[in-house]
């Protein structure tokens, strides 16, 4: 059993106040309606009424749809649900949107939120449904507000992420053009850039526009809109662009279907790089807000496109350092070689000459008693000292260039030199070659072998290893060369710096050598766990390794 409510019990003041429920829903700003399940109107406040056409005087016992919608049926889909037929079938209170005056383009001017419930009578049947009408435009247009700025931001967010984490100009221009149109509803769009040289503007990336536009909208500095504003640096807003006087090349805007249009300049430093255009083919389609917006953009987007000027400016510097070292390595090479053959040739040969003609002057000293013993000793001494200056002269001229390295290849240069260089320290040696039938480019092996020269002059000196690996492996596309050793090791994660006492010229040597012949080299290692540098190179295919020695031969 539903408990009774107390009556309202008003004070005295209020008493002699007459209550009248047309004054108080009259006095409502918002429109209300009472319909009965038929859809005829009951009541309505004289805001609703204010809706009336010109003639009516009363909406009472008239349809709803008829009288205020101008419809012959009830309200439907698409157009919109009605609000009673959806309290009636829920049985409780509903609120719908509707949206009405729509203009030319179909956006909408106005929307009204309708909260529809139920109305019955003393013995709970229900006989009518009221409608609140409030007009919500303003809270909805706050709303799309709202929702605009949030793509304007995620969208300037993209095209600041786009900026910073992208080296390549056409991806950033991509990204920046893509996201603008995305947030002004857009289609058509470009973005155009100024050629310092020729002072002419072209179309670097584009989207909705053909492909006769593109090749033939090429435009001098201040030649057609988008000219006059990389001449001036100023923003241009258009209602419609066919009808500008200004316009460049009409018959192909036309063609296009081109009507508003925005063109702003992209600027770095006050200096304007390029143009971005964004078209609609609906006159009145954008507003300044628009103009606002794509010219904080074209901001981001001119540092964009003066940093990756400066970036392929770095790249070119970078290659022309690669190039210039790569020279100078290949001449340091020929100059070992050169250098290494005249000491064999001469120096080598006189020294053997000179050993051997003191060996025999000797010999005939002896025999035919000629000085004293202390000249034989002398002539003696002169002899050895011959002969151990011809061994450094030997050594030298392996290290300059190991003629082993010319004869058989890198393997066995590299197994020479490290039995050589760490057998006498007690390093135990070991090395392994796969794919290694065919031999390497000689500039190749050379910058391959020096690297394998300065790891095992690291070993010698640093490592306190008793044990060092080589593995060289050669597949279709890749060298891997590998050189481990089970020393001491040192912290590898720090960056290779070479001060002034030229420490760590040794690894940054073995980086640079490989990183000139288009590889990388790795090293791994940590404080008493040994040392591990991987060096990978890009091998020349078999066709590309022939023509170069037919090029070598050749010179």
């Amino acid at each position: 059993m539903v408990a009774r409510k107390d009556p309202v019990v008003y004070p005295p003041d209020m008493a002699s106040i007459d209550l009248n429920l047309q004054d108080m829903i009259d006095g409502l700003e918002d429109e209300f309606l009472v319909v009965d399940t038929e859809y005829r109107v009951k009541f309505a406040n004289s805001a609703m009424q204010d809706r009336l056409p010109e003639g009516i005087r009363s909406p009472v016992g008239k349809h709803c749809y008829r009288i205020f919608q101008g419809r012959d049926e009830p309200c439907s889909t698409p157009l919109w649900d009605c609000p009673l037929r959806e309290v009636l079938k829920s049985g409780s209170l509903a609120t719908v949107i509707h949206s009405e005056h729509l203009d030319a383009e179909g956006a909408c001017q106005k929307y009204v939120a309708i909260t529809a419930y139920l109305l019955r009578d003393s013995t709970g049947k229900i006989n009518a449904v009221a409608e609140l009408r409030k007009d919500i435009t303003a809270e909805k247009q706050l709303d799309n507000q709202i929702l605009r700025r949030y793509g304007e931001l995620s969208a300037l967010s993209q095209i600041s992420a786009a900026v910073s984490g992208l080296w390549d100009l056409d991806a950033i221009l991509s990204v920046a053009l893509d996201n603008l149109l995305a947030i002004m509803n857009g289609t058509t769009g470009g973005i155009l850039l100024l050629d310092e040289q020729t002072q002419t503007l072209c179309y670097r990336v584009h989207r909705g526009l053909s492909g006769k536009y593109i090749t033939e909208m090429c435009l001098n500095v201040g030649e057609g809109i988008a000219g006059q504003v990389a001449q001036t640096g100023k923003p241009a807003l258009l209602e419609d662009i066919s009808l500008d006087p200004h316009a460049a090349k009409p018959d192909l805007i036309s063609t296009e279907g081109l009507r508003a249009f925005i063109s702003v300049p992209l600027r770095a430093k006050e200096k304007v790089l390029g143009v971005i255009n964004v078209a609609s083919h609906v006159p009145h389609h954008f507003e300044e807000d628009d103009m606002y917006l794509l010219s904080s953009i074209g901001d981001q987007i001119g540092i964009a496109i003066e940093e990756a000027g400066l970036y392929d400016q770095l790249r070119k510097e970078r290659e022309n350092y690669r190039r210039l070292a790569r020279y100078m390595l290949i001449a340091q090479e020929e100059e070992r070689r050169r250098v290494a053959r005249e000491l064999h040739d001469e120096t080598g040969q006189s020294l053997t000459a000179l050993s051997l003609n003191i060996q025999a002057l000797l010999g005939v000293a002896r025999i035919s008693h000629l000085g004293d013993v202390e000249f034989q000793a002398k002539l003696e001494q002169v002899h050895n000292m011959t002969v151990q200056l011809n061994s450094e002269i030997s050594r030298l001229m392996k290290n300059l260039m190991p003629t082993i390295l010319d004869g058989l290849g890198l393997v066995p240069a590299i197994r020479q030199y490290a039995e050589a260089s760490l057998q006498p320290l007690g390093i135990n040696i070991w090395v392994g070659h796969e794919g290694m039938e065919k031999r390497l480019p000689l500039e190749m092996e050379a910058g391959l072998f020096r690297i394998a020269q300065g790891a095992i002059g690291n070993i010698a000196r640093h490592s306190e290893a008793e044990n060092a690996a080589f593995k060289v492996e050669h597949t279709q596309d890749e060298l891997m060369m590998q050189i481990e050793d089970d020393g001491k090791g040192f912290d590898a994660s720090r960056p290779v710096e070479v001060d002034e006492t030229g420490h760590g010229r040794g690894l940054f040597g073995m980086k640079e050598r490989a990183s000139l012949l288009g590889g990388t080299c790795t090293i791994q290692s940590q404080s008493g766990k040994g040392t591990r540098v991987i060096v990978r190179v890009p091998t020349p295919s078999e066709r590309s390794y022939y023509a170069k020695d037919k090029s070598d031969d050749s010179r």
